[in-house]
């Protein structure tokens, strides 16, 4: 079984070679949806004119927030075809990251899988398998998910890849909805949900919907903000006998 059937969905949202998996979950992964995307080019001019508490929230979490540790679960809606109902997978696991560009993203259940980029390299490891495949990061991190929540230095760096609206508060949350420029890309829109606590602003919900119609929601809890993280604990080393495919 080759990795375009075990490929996970964040891998897939930065791997335009790939099948795109963050509308097709793999038969052996419930996937990622590493999503979070904000949009300032455009923005500048509506963000003025809006109240706006989502994009406070988003500027506050990526000015602020300079490393992170969370638990999280998401959820992938795939759309009714053919007469069957929609289906929906589970997957659970942690999630880590050090600004710029280095993120952890740990699956536990239902299979064990990590993406990890060490800020040069994404790796994708599937242990079931005992395979692993590398790409350069400069290659696949501009217009994904991953950009947001993990890898940018500041909002200055985003604004070349997204466009961003702030959307009304729901669920105790506040929201903004990221497009992104490139419209060839997978993912169509996504939407990142931001708590406010005594800590300031925290990730707490992605959902992605991608150009296949499948839907991801992601949820964070036990989210710490600024842990004392250095850019060792994102190393990866192959382990021993691993099949290792660069791209």
């Amino acid at each position: 079984m080759g990795i375009g059937l075990r490929s996970n969905i964040i891998w897939n949202t930065m791997n335009h070679a790939l099948p795109f998996s963050l509308a097709s979950v793999l038969s052996r992964s419930a996937g990622i949806v590493l999503a979070g995307a904000l949009a300032l080019g455009s923005v500048a001019a509506s963000a003025q004119g809006a109240s706006g508490s989502g994009l406070e929230s988003l500027e506050a979490f990526v000015k602020n927030t300079r490393s992170g540790r969370a638990e999280f679960t998401q959820v992938v809606t795939s759309p009714a075809r053919d007469g069957q109902t929609a289906k929906t997978k589970t997957s659970s696991g942690s999630f880590e990251f050090l600004r710029p560009n280095r993120f952890k993203f740990v699956y536990k259940k239902p299979f064990e899988q990590s993406i990890v980029s060490d800020g040069q390299t994404l790796w994708l490891h599937d242990v079931d398998l005992n395979q692993v495949t590398a790409r350069k990061l400069s290659q696949v991190l501009g217009g994904t998910p991953a950009a947001v929540i993990a890898a940018a230095a500041d909002i200055k760096a985003l604004q070349a890849d997204f466009t961003l609206v702030p959307q009304p508060g729901k669920d105790g949350l506040e929201w903004i909805l990221a497009t992104p420029k490139t419209k060839d890309g997978q993912v169509q829109s996504i939407s990142v949900g931001f708590r406010e606590s005594a800590k300031g602003s925290e990730l707490a919900r992605l959902e992605i919907l991608d150009s296949f119609g499948q839907r991801s929601v992601m949820s964070f809890s036990n989210f710490e903000v600024n842990p004392a993280l250095n850019a060792a604990a994102f190393q990866f080393k192959p382990p021993a006998g691993a099949d290792v495919i660069r791209q």
